[in-house]
């Protein structure tokens, strides 16, 4: 009774293990492409050591917000966009504060969506890459 009941145990926490293997691997995978963006941003605006300790609390805030906005204007895009709007408006004033031009603001509030391009044409890059590799190992 006890092997019994040990073995199931075992079995479930193995089980337990393995489910939350791909949620670990998938945060590491969300940290990594944070710590890109942070890179990128701090290279693409030319942030100095003082302007990087205002700019991410502001630039996290903003971000957050944007993120509210999406959900709760999920069925609505032009609400959506108008809610962005508002925010980045918001925000602008406040990042001109850190950054001084009107130019590295404009870079600020557009580098989000240019870092997700490069992510995306390195992910399709990768996985072109991988596609090739498979194809050659079958044609072999």
């Amino acid at each position: 009774m006890k092997k019994t009941i040990i073995f199931f145990i075992a079995v479930f926490a193995v089980s337990f293990l393995a489910a939350q293997e791909p949620q670990r691997k998938m945060m590491g995978q969300r940290q990594n492409i944070e710590v890109l963006k942070v890179a990128y941003f701090t290279r693409h605006l030319s942030l100095t050591t003082e302007e990087a300790e205002k700019f991410w609390p502001m630039y996290n805030s903003y971000t957050g917000e944007v993120k509210k906005a999406r959900q709760d204007n999920k069925e609505d895009i032009l609400a959506f966009e108008e809610a962005v709007l508002n925010i980045r408006k918001k925000y602008k004033g406040e990042l001109k504060k850190i950054l001084v031009t009107d130019e590295r603001v404009n870079k600020a509030l557009l580098a989000e969506r240019e870092f997700m391009n490069v992510v995306r044409k390195e992910l399709q890059q990768r996985m072109e890459m991988r596609k090739k590799m498979r194809d050659q190992k079958t044609g072999d």
